[in-house]
């Protein structure tokens, strides 16, 4: 159950991202259907921030009318009572006494909850930055995309997503363990953010050489590949392609992995709401912190002509770097998390 969670958001960040492309400024990607609304030439982003509300507004109503309360308490023994005895029990006998939040962050506790923020961290700060980097002009650093080929970029994951998490995931899972996937994912995500701004000299190669070639990377991507096919540009998006679906992999394997490893860790049944509220706690931080991040790193490595790697490559190489200290400190994890704790009768010893 816990590896469905990182399906349901990856889902939601594939085709969210491709519906807020697709309908960006719809006066001007549709001006047969929207060309005489006046609200949405105003206001251009107001139809994908329509859509997004109401889709938020669903999964409210869904959630207060149809989700129950998993916390099944049972009813209290009935005993004799007298005027004497008390009308509130002081125990329940039924419900576990869960330990505090202290005791919980043994050793390797922290150690996962380490590697995790910094994994976190370098994932979100990435997908904040990436539609910025792929609108920018690449003589600046990015690719010069259109909206629509951004919103398409971004929706290549969703073709894959679910492949790679109900059919192969499980299938490495039970073959090599939670903590193994854990580690390929981050290692496989490490190259990722090193390589994709290589991608802007290619990009800036097309600008200077081929004719039109600033506004060929501007066009919606299915037009310019048919139109506009040249080696170059077809090159561009194959090598795009291979990036974010190894970027997709490693999101898989580390994200949904860490779940498992979480609730593993937990000693008892008692302390996993625990454990998870904080993993939860952990990847609200980098949500808050990673776009502030995002945008401030970004506009200062691209105002200053500074040399590699405080160049337009600097918050890439900060994700990777990040990442990969994620990794370093997954290889420091104890192979008996992929064990799942709380079904043992007594606590493991070694701090775990």
């Amino acid at each position: 159950m816990m590896a469905l969670l990182p399906l349901v958001y990856n889902v939601g960040m594939a085709f969210g991202a491709a519906t807020g492309g697709l309908l960006a400024d719809p006066v001007n990607q549709y001006p047969r259907v929207f060309g005489n609304c006046e609200i949405f030439r105003t206001f251009p982003y107001l139809l994908p921030c329509l859509v997004g509300s109401l889709t938020t507004s669903l999964g409210l109503v869904i959630g207060l009318l149809r989700l129950k309360e998993t916390l099944v308490i049972a009813p209290l023994p009935a005993a004799d009572t007298n005027e004497s005895t008390p009308l509130l029990s002081t125990t329940r006998p039924s419900v576990l006494q869960p330990k505090s939040m202290l005791a919980l962050l043994t050793p390797t506790f922290r150690r996962l909850l380490s590697g995790n923020w910094l994994a976190g961290l370098a994932f979100i700060i990435g997908t904040q930055v990436y539609p910025i980097f792929a609108a920018t002009k690449p003589s600046d650093g990015g690719l010069g995309f259109g909206t629509r080929s951004i919103g398409f970029s971004l929706s290549i994951s969703g073709i894959a997503i679910l492949y790679l998490q109900l059919v192969v995931y499980p299938r490495l899972e039970r073959k090599h363990g939670a903590l193994k996937c854990y580690q390929m994912g981050l290692k496989i995500m490490t190259p990722y953010y090193f390589m994709l701004p290589f991608l802007s000299m290619l990009a800036s190669h097309i600008e200077r050489t081929v004719g039109g070639g600033d506004a060929i990377l501007a066009l919606p991507f299915p037009e310019s590949w048919i139109s506009h096919a040249g080696l170059e540009y077809c090159l561009l998006w194959i090598l795009l392609v291979i990036l974010v679906v190894f970027q997709l992999v490693g999101d898989i394997l580390a994200f949904t992995s860490i779940n498992l490893l979480v609730a593993n860790i937990a000693p008892s049944r008692a302390t996993l709401g625990a454990s998870n509220s904080l993993q939860q706690l952990i990847t609200s931080l980098n949500r808050l912190v990673g776009p502030l991040a995002a945008g401030s790193i970004w506009s200062w490595s691209i105002k200053h002509q500074l040399p590699y790697p405080f160049n337009s490559h600097f918050i890439w190489v900060l994700c990777g770097t990040l990442m990969f200290f994620s990794w370093r400190l997954s290889l420091r994890l104890p192979s008996s998390i992929d064990v799942f704790a709380s079904g043992h009768t007594q606590q493991r010893r070694g701090g775990v």
